[in-house]
């Protein structure tokens, strides 16, 4: 075997090892967390000494968890349509205009993910209580938009890079005005970059807690009461709680990996 040919194989090796441990030390809560989800203890105890669901019959008989609950979903779906909304115009904006400035506008739609999760939320704060929007869950769905639309425009953009703008080019010939041309050959194509966008800004509105901090009010959403929780009581609540989180957002990536694959469905290709 060539020398250059067993560096690659060794770094290969490397890699996959150390990415390995990587994600086991990642997933090492886990096996602390799904025990304790289950204990018959009263209390937080590991290795639990007893298996018992009260957790979670506790969590959907509690009126103002389910309340918490069902407030975080209603936010996080207005929050993904308003992101996709406005990330996908956007996207298509700074990767077809020639203007200049749209570099430095791409630039600026990734701010979000630079500036700490703080700042946004006290320059927020400050303009939403003067909107009176405080403690309004529409107020925190717009609020968290600001957070989800750079993965978006991030992955919608990615997605509209390696897409051949020849094919819009040759509908439009046929006789198709450009929305039509892009309803039915680019956004089908882009069926992977679109749901992908969606689940992400989905999960990312669900699970946030800064923001909701500030602009909850007296309404929390499940990441707030969840820290409320933490501050006040500690008991295994708690865990059965952040395992329906985890399962939520696995289930956000297996739709994503399913509805997301392939480009061209059957009624565009006929």
């Amino acid at each position: 075997m060539p020398r250059a040919r067993r560096r690659r194989t060794g770094g290969r090796i490397a890699l996959t090892v150390f990415t390995g441990v990587v994600f086991a030390f990642l997933m090492l809560p886990l096996l602390v967390v799904f025990p304790i989800s289950v204990s018959s203890a009263p209390y937080l105890q590991f290795p639990p000494p007893g298996f018992s669901w009260q957790w979670y019959q506790r969590y959907l008989d509690d009126p103002t968890w389910i309340e918490s609950t069902i407030r975080s979903f209603k936010v996080a779906f207005l929050c993904t349509a308003l992101s996709m909304a406005l990330g996908v115009p956007l996207s298509f904006a700074l990767v077809r205009s020639r203007l200049r400035g749209m570099r430095i506008a791409d630039r600026l739609v990734a701010a979000p993910i630079i500036v700490p999760t703080i700042i946004i939320s006290i320059a927020v704060y400050s303009l939403f209580a003067q909107l009176r929007l405080i403690g309004e869950w529409y107020g925190i769905a717009i609020a968290h938009t600001i957070l989800a639309l750079p993965f978006v425009v991030i992955l919608v953009s990615a997605g509209l890079r390696t897409f051949d703008e020849a094919q819009e080019h040759a509908a439009m010939g046929l006789g198709a005005s450009w929305p039509v041309a892009v309803w039915r050959i680019t956004l089908p194509q882009l069926r992977p970059s679109l749901v992908s966008a969606a689940f992400l800004a989905f999960v990312t509105s669900f699970d946030e807690l800064v923001i909701a901090m500030f602009l909850s009010g007296a309404s929390m959403t499940l990441p707030k009461k969840m820290f409320d929780n933490i501050l006040l009581e500690i008991d295994p609540t708690i865990a059965a709680v952040s395992v329906l989180q985890i399962l939520l957002a696995c289930l956000c990536l297996g739709l994503a990996t399913i509805f997301g694959r392939g480009a061209l469905p059957s009624s565009v290709t006929r």
